[in-house]
C-alpha cells in the first residue's frame, strides 16, 4: 500500500481526526486537534496522543494509543477527559495493527507533532473517503462517513 502520497501514515492519522472532528470538538463549530506522536526503537509508531483544543490555549487529552504495555497503561486506544469516538477507535486499532503497509514518518529522535484545523466539508469528503479506502485495504468493514 505504500504507493502514493496518501498512504503517509500522517495523512491518514489526519483524516481519522478529520471523520471524528464533532466527537473531538464537542459540539463544538471550531477549534484544533494535536497529534503528539513517539517511536519505539524498531522504528515504529510506540505512541499516538490526541489533544483537543475548543478555547484559545486550553487543551485536553481526548485520546491515547499505545502500542507497547507499560506498568501505567495497557496497550490500544484509551479515551481520557469523557471522550469517545467509535470511529477513531475503529480507525486506530485497525491502522495501528497494520503501520508497517504505511509510509511512517521519519524518526528524528523526538516526538512528532500533527496539528489539524477546522476542516471544511470538502476535507471531510477527502477524508471519508481514504478512511474508507485504507480500511478496505486493511480488511476492516466498517464504512465511515464524512463529519
Amino acid at each position: 500500500m505504500k504507493t502514493n502520497e496518501s498512504q503517509i501514515l500522517e495523512r491518514i492519522l489526519e483524516s481519522a481526526v478529520i471523520v471524528s472532528w464533532a466527537d473531538l470538538m464537542r459540539g463544538a463549530q471550531a477549534g484544533l486537534v494535536h497529534i503528539e506522536y513517539g517511536f519505539a526503537a524498531g522504528g515504529t509508531l510506540d505512541y499516538l496522543r490526541f489533544w483537543s483544543s475548543i478555547s484559545r490555549g486550553h487543551w485536553l487529552l481526548a485520546v491515547e494509543y499505545w502500542a507497547s504495555p507499560s506498568k501505567s497503561h495497557s496497550t490500544g486506544v484509551h479515551f481520557e477527559n469523557g471522550y469517545e469516538s467509535e470511529p477513531l477507535k475503529h480507525v486506530l486499532d485497525s491502522v495501528m495493527q497494520h503501520q508497517t503497509e504505511f509510509s511512517l514518518p521519519v524518526d528524528s529522535g523526538r516526538p512528532g507533532l500533527l496539528q489539524i484545523t477546522t476542516p471544511t466539508q470538502q476535507e471531510s469528503v477527502a477524508a471519508s473517503a481514504l478512511l474508507n479506502q485504507t480500511l478496505c485495504h486493511l480488511g476492516s468493514v466498517a464504512e465511515l462517513a464524512p463529519a
